[in-house]
């Protein structure tokens, strides 16, 4: 059974061991107890904050409970195991059923020397390799985040040492089984000097079910740290959805974000990186693919703290039927981080007139010799371009598709891992009209 919100406001933290990792722990229950009083003291962001203006997460606040299911999940659907199928390609697979960690779903597989793969709710009860740093408020960024901190069930904890290179990507499935169900993952990811990683988070639900994801991952990049970081939302329709993907990055580091959003009633992600040292690198890419009366909001920081430091930004979103599509983008060069070179790119296309984005670039510098540009458009398909394609005897579907494809497949491409490429394409394909004929080409 769930325990309803408003009983556990009124509840000592030592009330609740039954169902929390760590909850004998003193740090551990310290920090979920502070996290929650930070919740309590702020409660649901609202539209009259400006960072919440286009989205109305109100929904969230009429569920019965906001808090984590105390028992274990029921197993997955037929369909969540297919897409669990579809993982098994991937050598260093971890699944996690509402927010639990499933062994007998998961196949880590043999890490190389200097690589740890790990479960979280073990080392929050463990504790023998996690800081009490791991749960500060600092992770957080949104109230979403210190309510993850507070009700956080599980995630994973990748560690790689200095130079270890992980040559295949760390594939993360993140199953909603059921309905009505509260999700709360944390992930904890720390890239030694030198070392490289890939990682895949990969949010599966079914359809029609209503459960509320809130999840986050930190990551931390030593110096000359490499990570690959892609996320695919794929929930059902009628989910709802809030996550912060948050990095540090260190001197001469590299980190790259790809973000795509084809699922979930209403989605809010947070997406940052702090570039702490000189000639660091960032790319964050995202494309969000929406219909119906979906939602998707994005809202990306880098803060440019160092000289020389590279950062670049491109979303673009493909919308129908009556969908809302966000973006946020800020950029801040704070004082001394001269010879910042930062490029922000958001291009969206409406295929009716219902649907509607709001998009706002921002550049904040505090620092002389940068160079940092940005821009937005909102339109719809190129008639030129259309007339072009039917003027070589191509038909008004194929013709509509393939420009589509093409605007897509400008952020697909950017996608590491060849695997998952394929399977976003593929995506993408499915809610085209002429779909697999254009696949058949490729």
């Amino acid at each position: 059974m769930n325990i309803q919100l408003e009983s556990w406001e009124h509840m000592a933290l030592e009330q609740i061991p039954q169902f929390l990792a760590g909850s004998g722990v003193p740090w551990v229950s310290q920090a979920r107890q502070s996290a929650f009083e930070r919740y309590k003291a702020h409660g649901l962001p609202t539209r009259r904050e400006e960072e919440w203006k286009y989205t109305d997460v109100t929904q969230i606040g009429k569920r019965a409970s906001l808090a984590p299911d105390s028992i274990p999940p029921d197993p997955p659907s037929e369909a969540a195991l297919f897409s669990w199928a579809l993982a098994q390609e991937h050598p260093h697979l971890m699944v996690f059923v509402n927010g639990y960690y499933s062994d007998g779903l998961s196949a880590i597989g043999e890490m190389p020397d200097g690589a740890r793969l790990e479960s979280l709710a073990e080392l929050l009860d463990g504790t023998a390799e996690l800081s009490s740093e791991s749960l500060d408020a600092s992770h957080e960024h949104t109230i979403f985040g210190a309510l993850n901190t507070a009700l956080a069930t599980d995630g994973a904890v990748l560690h790689l040492a200095a130079g270890t290179v992980l040559q295949d990507p760390v594939y993360l499935l993140f199953i909603a089984s059921g309905h009505g169900t509260a999700i709360y993952p944390r992930n904890l990811i720390v890239v030694g000097e030198g070392a490289r990683a890939t990682v895949i988070e990969h949010y599966f639900g079914m359809i029609d079910a209503h459960h509320f994801t809130d999840t986050l991952t930190q990551i931390k990049l030593a110096a000359g740290a490499e990570l690959q970081h892609c996320k695919l939302l794929q929930e059902g329709n009628a989910s709802f959805h809030v996550a912060g993907i948050h990095a540090e990055q260190a001197a001469h580091s590299r980190f790259g974000s790809q973000s795509f959003a084809l699922g979930s009633r209403l989605a809010r992600n947070d997406i940052t990186s702090r570039l702490n040292g000189p000639e660091c690198q960032c790319e964050f890419d995202g494309l969000y693919l929406l219909d119906g009366k979906q939602h998707v909001d994005h809202h990306t920081r880098i803060d440019h703290l160092a000289p020389s430091c590279t950062s670049r930004e491109y979303y673009r979103g493909i919308l129908d039927g009556e969908s809302h599509g966000v973006f946020n983008g800020k950029v801040i060069v704070h004082p001394h981080a001269i010879k910042t070179d930062a490029h922000q790119s958001n291009r969206n296309l409406l295929l009716s007139r219902e649907a509607e984005v709001d998009t706002k670039p921002q550049l904040e510098i505090f620092a002389d010799d940068v160079r940092c540009t940005h821009g937005a458009t909102v339109g719809q398909l190129d008639d030129d371009s259309l007339f072009y394609l039917r003027s070589r005897g191509i038909d008004a579907d194929s013709a509509h598709s393939l420009l589509l494809y093409g605007f897509a497949n400008d952020i697909i491409a950017r996608v590491a891992d060849p695997g998952m490429r394929t399977r976003i394409e593929h995506l993408v394909l499915d809610r085209l009209p002429q779909g697999e004929q254009i696949k058949e080409l490729l």
